[in-house]
């Protein structure tokens, strides 16, 4: 049968539709801002009225080994992650490695009012955080009226 056959129920069509171009879409990134499943480092972006916060998961890694850079408005995290050690011993085979080994590279798209000449980060824990200040033009104040 054809994929074009349309039944009785029209509505039902087009919520079938929609859902396999939903599906189809999945494979790729809305935007900058967003990624593909499974990207490493994961990563949190949030603000408050003086900087811009970006906290990525990145356990495990040398931080003298981490670049981070800005340039027109994106931020870079790259870096690379060594491989753990197969398990050892008599009788011990690996059949499955599901923590992620090699080169990374992540970009966030910064907001227009991110400072690149005040940044800051620090790596503790596995949790790589950077700060991204604000310009001063663009925080809120408070006007009086007189």
């Amino acid at each position: 049968m054809s994929d074009l056959y349309f039944a009785n129920d029209l509505f039902g069509e087009l919520d079938r539709l929609q859902r396999r171009m939903t599906s189809l879409s999945r494979a790729f990134p809305s935007s900058l801002r967003s990624s593909r499943a499974g990207a490493f480092p994961p990563i949190n972006i949030g603000v408050t009225d003086e900087s811009i916060e970006i906290v990525a998961f990145a356990p495990g890694l040398n931080a003298s080994k981490l670049d981070i850079s800005i340039d027109k408005g994106l931020l870079t995290i790259a870096g690379e992650r060594e491989a753990t050690p197969a398990p050892t011993g008599e009788g011990v085979r690996q059949y499955a490695q599901e923590r992620f080994k090699g080169s990374f590279r992540r970009v966030i798209e910064l907001p227009p009012q991110a400072d690149p000449d005040n940044v800051q980060a620090r790596y503790v824990d596995g949790c790589l955080r950077v700060c991204v200040g604000k310009r001063e033009t663009s925080r809120p104040r408070s006007v009086t009226v007189q």
